[in-house]
């Protein structure tokens, strides 16, 4: 049962409220439908977050609805000068009034507010990502406007459930080596994306999760042997007994890892970690060079973030046997602990 595969078109959810087919697709195959959730309104939880990378910086943006808080945030990282700002705006119980598309495959998400207006636009083999942020950052604004392209290629699409409650569940597609171009503007400079070497990433997700848990995530994108290269590895949400998320992508392609273990110093996240795995299929080394920290505590609500930046070396093996090797390829690993 180990990495089972969903192939067929249907509803996510059973008329229970539970998955109806725990597992991994290369597709949104499994259908979601807000209204079929059998949970209260506050704990359904919907998020689309772009990350756009290059050598030397990135821009990551979120819309979110996370029941009784709604979470809209917008990152700048300098990679060359070791810094970034983070700016998140809290809503209190939107419980859907954002309206979040039901499927990654069309429609738009926007969030508008005095101070800022978002938007990701799903277009005909490509995505938009508009931001105009006042005062983002010592009264200085911030905006963008990048362009991912999306050609036909494969994803990865997780849905996990929960042991302990039969109507929690994890829907999630991450959308790899997507090409970016555009620009990004704070302080009086322009941070420019080169669809020839740079990429953007979804993480599109919809569920309803348990109270207290904790995940490691790790994603990058790069050229390898004149090819798009990606990697989704992750693990500690949810029972995923049926599948996990670690998978390969080359030239559009998605190659199923198994476990993906992270190991990270104790004392420091921007020590060197490693990562290893069970099939000997992900075997780097990785060096960080930005921790982008944040926590958060308020009554219910607590939040302890680690999204280290840095290269990532070693063998990726496609299915095929063909093994793969990485240099310097800048990406992310993360370490996250939330009770919402």
């Amino acid at each position: 049962m180990r990495n089972h595969e969903v192939t067929a078109v249907q509803p996510l959810l059973k008329e229970d409220g539970s998955l109806r087919e725990p597992g991994w697709s290369k597709r949104l195959w499994q259908v979601y439908d807000r209204k079929q959730i059998k949970a209260p309104r506050f704990r359904i939880k919907e998020w689309d977050y772009y990350l756009v990378l290059n050598e030397d910086f990135a821009g990551a943006f979120t819309i979110s609805d996370d029941g009784y808080i709604g979470l809209q945030s917008v990152s700048l990282l300098n990679f060359r000068e070791g810094w970034e700002h983070t700016e998140t705006i809290l809503n209190p119980f939107p419980m859907g009034k954002l309206h979040l598309p039901q499927s990654s495959g069309g429609g738009n998400t926007v969030y508008r507010d005095k101070r800022l207006h978002m938007g990701f636009f799903v277009k005909e083999g490509k995505r938009e990502i508009r931001c105009r942020f006042k005062n983002f950052y010592e009264g200085k604004p911030f905006s963008c406007d990048l362009v991912l392209e999306e050609p036909e290629m494969d994803t990865m699409v997780i849905a996990t459930p929960w042991k302990e409650k039969k109507t929690a569940f994890y829907y999630n597609q991450k959308i790899n080596c997507m090409p970016a171009s555009g620009s990004m503007t704070f302080d009086g400079r322009t941070y420019t994306f080169s669809k020839e070497a740079d990429f953007g990433t979804l993480d599109w997700g919809r569920g309803v999760w348990t109270y207290d848990n904790r995940w490691y995530w790790g994603s990058g994108n790069g050229i390898v042997n004149g090819k798009p290269f990606g990697f989704n590895i992750g693990y500690g949400f949810g029972d995923t007994s049926a599948a996990s998320e670690n998978i390969l992508f080359y030239d559009g392609r998605a190659h199923k890892l198994e476990d993906v273990i992270f190991h990270i110093p104790k004392d420091s996240y921007l020590k060197p970690w490693t990562f290893t795995s069970s099939d000997g299929r992900f075997e780097m080394d990785f060096k960080p060079v930005l921790d982008r920290a944040a926590k958060t505590s308020a009554v219910i609500i607590e939040s302890d973030q680690h999204q280290v930046f840095g290269h990532m070396s070693g063998k990726a093996v496609l299915d095929d046997g063909t093994a793969l090797e990485i240099k310097e390829l800048m990406c992310f690993a993360e370490d996250v602990h939330n009770r919402y």
